[in-house]
């Protein structure tokens, strides 16, 4: 609370501050990254912001400022997953987080506290109305039968309550329903006095003064019974002090993906995830959690996980290979989508666009559970957008289903991503991308990487492997039983323009040596030969020198027996004005006649 007091009172500090709090509106944005979500990005709807960026272009310095302080922490190898290793702001909001949870788990907020708030509303109040009236109505007939046999009885009414009187005198606390006890003895001083005034009628011979007298001595009892009373005061107190020494039911257990939210430093670094989201702001990531935990119940992720929805979007969404830093790579080809038969049984109607998000948000979740939660782990993923003959903004139906996409993965699925690259970008996406850039934080700008179609290859090597790279983009990873896997390291050669490049593979006798290559845009040429290491040997040529066009093939793959040592010697000849990335792995395998 007292945070949320300082909070408060913090923003109306001067009228500066409040031109800053503006600026602060696109940071929100972490939501609004679009480009970070594995789909093609909306389009953009600049007219509806307007005014913000007025403010952001009269305020750079205070926007720099901030900046610089993300960027402190913004890279990943920065950022740490241990708390014993974070900054001790940071540290202190994961322990307030940690608070929050525990104090909502113990109150069985995430899941017991919507139909608590409900039935108090509905049922409790009138159910008491209705008693009270039903005892009101008992007692206005028990009244009812002495008032006609005496008239005396109002005063017996009157003296009821002087029990009560003496009980506060006595300091002994009254009982929690403090009418019950004097009407139950009205209700026995009256049915007394109404059984001797029917003798007084019978007999005839008593005066009114005997009534009085009847009446004084039925009235006497009362006052035994107020040392009696105690003990029957103590009953109902028992009765609730029983109810308080019921133990309260365990604290509810929650997981997302599997982890717990409380448990151990797998749990951290889930935390962690939700409070970078929210830059550290303790109440906004503990307010997500608790929407996201509500809405993977609405949702039903659970069973979603073992749904058959089918693999026609397989070739849309895969994952294949790992980066450099090791995380697992997703690759989202959006110009499969020109298939018009495709597009329509994917996006035709909201039933269609309905079933292609759970699929999307199925894949995701199967992704994560496959993910290290440990604190030195793996626990985010590299996001590959192949642009490629994607449609174009104006298709309708692709942006509401990529919007919608968009909206649950950025309110539920925080801080998964590590890099997002956009290949194969034409031009109005760059257009775009420039549009949309001012109102982006420096923490989500620092994960886009853009590259033209020409760069494309050449910019996925820089974070990933050209082994771990699909043959699609220019790299050697293949699907199948193949020679080669990625656990064979690839070298990677520069040839300059108008150049030619030799690589020469030793082997020994008995050796089967294979290798596979490829030049990235091809269009050189290529030729390969043994050469024996003895004088009088002769030279083999393995493979003819010939050109080779990327019409002709990807992927060149081949292999040399022999029974005498030597090296085999491959050539490139680049005889073109545009430098090439040359690839190349080979291994020996032992070889028998």
């Amino acid at each position: 609370m007292a945070q949320e007091t300082l909070n408060s009172e913090s923003p109306p500090a001067a009228p500066a501050q409040e031109l800053s709090v503006v600026v602060e509106k696109p940071q929100v944005t972490e939501k609004e990254p679009q480009p970070s979500a594995p789909a093609p990005l909306p389009e953009p709807e600049v007219p509806e912001k307007p005014a913000v960026v007025a403010v952001e272009v009269e305020k750079p310095k205070v926007e720099e400022k901030e900046e610089t302080k993300i960027t402190q922490s913004v890279s990943f190898k920065e950022e740490t997953n241990i708390a014993g290793e974070l900054p001790e702001p940071q540290k202190k909001a994961l322990d307030e987080l940690k608070q929050l949870i525990q104090e909502a788990l113990n109150n069985h907020e995430f899941t017991a506290k919507p139909e608590a708030e409900e039935k108090p509303v509905a049922e409790p109040e009138p159910k008491k109305e209705e008693e009270e009236n039903k005892e009101e109505k008992k007692e206005e007939k028990e009244e009812e039968t002495p008032a006609a046999a005496i008239s005396e009885e109002p005063k017996i009414v009157t003296d009821a309550p002087a029990a009560v009187e003496v009980k506060e005198e006595d300091n002994t606390p009254p009982p929690p329903p403090p009418a019950e006890a004097p009407a139950a003895e009205v209700v026995v001083v009256e049915t007394e006095v109404a059984e001797k005034a029917k003798a007084v009628d019978d007999d005839g011979a008593k005066t009114v003064e005997a009534i009085e007298e009847s009446v004084v001595a039925v009235a006497a009892p009362p006052a035994e019974k107020e040392k009696e009373e105690p003990s029957a005061v103590v009953a109902p107190q028992s009765e609730e002090t029983k109810e308080a020494q019921v133990p309260s039911p365990p604290p509810e257990e929650v997981s997302i993906w599997g982890i717990p939210l409380l448990a151990d430093e797998k749990s951290d670094v889930i935390l962690l995830k939700f409070l970078r989201a929210r830059d550290f702001k303790v109440k906004d990531a503990f307010a997500m959690i608790k929407n996201t935990v509500s809405w993977r119940k609405e949702f039903g992720i659970e069973t979603l996980l073992d749904e058959d929805l089918g693999n026609e979007l397989e070739k849309v969404v895969f994952m294949q290979g790992f980066d450099k830093e090791g995380h697992p790579v997703c690759y989202n080809v959006y110009g499969e989508f020109q298939n018009k038969e495709l597009y329509q049984n994917t996006f035709a109607d909201e039933e269609k666009r309905s079933k292609f998000l759970r699929w999307r948000i199925q894949f995701l979740e199967k992704s994560i559970r496959k993910l290290d939660f440990n604190p030195t782990g793996i626990n985010t993923m590299v996001q590959v957008n192949d642009l490629k003959n994607s449609p174009g903004p104006g298709k309708k139906e692709l942006r509401q289903a990529t919007n919608q996409a968009l909206n649950l993965l950025q309110d539920n699925y925080p801080e998964f991503v590590a890099k997002q690259v956009f290949i194969n970008v034409p031009w109005w996406y760059l257009a775009f991308n420039r549009m949309i850039s001012p109102f982006l934080t420096q923490r989500t700008k620092s994960k886009f990487v853009f590259a033209s179609p020409a760069k494309s290859t050449e910019t996925l090597f820089k974070y990933i492997a050209p082994e771990q790279v699909p043959v699609q983009y220019g790299g050697l990873s293949r699907e199948g039983e193949q020679e080669f896997s990625v656990a064979d390291a690839v070298t990677e050669v520069t040839i300059k323009p108008a150049a030619k490049h030799s690589v020469e593979f030793p082997i020994t006798e008995n050796c089967n040596l294979v290798w596979e290559l490829r030049v990235v845009g091809w269009e050189v040429n290529y030729g390969a030969e043994f050469v024996p290491t003895a004088e009088d040997g002769y030279t083999v040529i393995v493979s003819k020198t010939r050109k080779v066009s990327s019409a002709d093939e990807t992927v060149i793959s081949d292999s040399f027996k022999t029974g005498e040592p030597g090296k085999v010697v491959l050539t490139i000849d680049n005889q073109t004005s545009k430098k090439k990335k040359f690839l190349y792995r080979s291994k020996t395998k032992p070889y028998s006649d």
